[in-house]
């Protein structure tokens, strides 16, 4: 298998695509309003993964809340893996269990045949790829440049392109799911762009997540993981009015919680957050402000293509007021809070 890995490498996109890139303008743009086609794989077990991608160089930038585990668990099943992270004190905990470290992105990318990616935001994703000492400024032909960042179409494209210029390829991988599937390796990868980096790819997105899906030109994973999160959002805002209804006229917020559990409206969100919700605790999985961020790019996808979301646009506000109230960084289940703000005022 290691020399199938060897062989797609040397199969990579060698071309320059010489595309006129404007940096200032990520405007998040329409999708094709074509059915797409999903193709679900498998995962292969951790072990075959770590053997089949021995031969390749692995990259990671960005060391945060998911980032971290998820290079960690590369690591683990005895990835060779360079890392980066603005705070290099976020980076000892890798070296420490063997990882190479590298001072910016654009040299973890010269080093690394595949460069993985998870940042906060868009501006973030394309300061780290496509900014001084990016990685853009280090890749080229015969290498791999993977976002598993969670951005708007926009920004995926103009990453794309800038990593075409130089001769390498790109995939698109945002993933679904928060720090316990990332530490657990249970995340889902929603993939887009070239497919023999797909392939070579997959081993270790196995070794991160427990499902890829390959959803065909960049953009449209972009979009799938925005359209997930904008109903994650919505869903979490009307678990906590339920929650709130529930102790106003006078029930227990547990047993409700309960009752969904058995029923067909039953989530492991519901179960997993509602406990601690009606104890006002947040434990941080998935912060309230990447929440946010998330629900605004999903409703600038949804003007962009002239496509009503009411439901998102009321939940969005809800968090934009729990921001206000500085639970930025607390878990986004502490949407709760901007509701129980509007039931003392009135």
């Amino acid at each position: 298998m290691a020399l199938w890995v060897r062989t797609t490498m040397a199969k990579y996109c060698s071309y320059s695509t010489q595309l006129p890139i404007h940096f200032a303008e990520r405007p998040i743009s329409a999708f094709p309003a074509k059915r797409l086609l999903s193709v679900r794989y498998k995962a292969f077990s951790v072990q075959a993964s770590a053997k089949d991608g021995s031969s390749t160089s692995v990259g990671f930038l960005g060391l945060g809340i998911m980032g971290s585990p998820m290079a960690q668990n590369l690591l683990k099943a005895g990835c060779d893996v360079t890392v980066w992270n603005r705070t290099k004190s976020k980076c000892d905990p890798l070296i420490s269990l063997g990882a190479k470290y590298k001072p910016s992105p654009e040299e973890v990318a010269a080093e690394c045949d595949v460069t993985f990616a998870m940042l906060a935001d868009p501006d973030s994703a394309f300061e780290v790829a496509c900014g001084e000492h990016g990685a853009a400024n280090g890749i080229g032909p015969g290498k791999g440049y993977v976002d598993v960042s969670t951005v708007d179409g926009g920004t995926s494209k103009l990453i794309n392109q800038r990593m075409k210029s130089t001769g390498a390829s790109f995939l698109e991988a945002p993933v679904s799911g928060s720090k316990k599937p990332a530490e657990d390796g249970q995340l889902i990868f929603l993939t887009a762009g070239d497919k023999p980096l797909y392939d070579l790819a997959s081993p270790f997105l196995d070794i991160m997540g427990k499902s890829r899906f390959y959803l065909g030109d960049v953009g449209n994973g972009a979009a799938m993981k925005l359209v997930v999160n904008m109903m994650m959002g919505s869903m979490m805002a009307t678990l906590a009015e339920g929650l709130l209804l529930s102790e106003k006229v006078g029930l227990d917020p547990n047993v409700l919680v309960e009752v969904l559990s058995q029923g067909a409206i039953s989530a492991p969100m519901y179960s997993m957050k509602g406990p601690s919700m009606i104890k006002s605790a947040y434990p941080t999985a998935f912060p309230l402000k990447h929440q946010q961020k998330d629900m605004r790019l999903a409703l600038g996808l949804a003007e962009s293509v002239s496509q009503p979301t009411p439901i998102a646009a009321a939940a969005n506000e809800l968090y934009k007021v729990a921001k206000a109230r500085g639970l930025s960084d607390d878990d986004f289940s502490a949407v709760i809070e901007s509701l129980r703000a509007k039931l003392g005022s009135s």
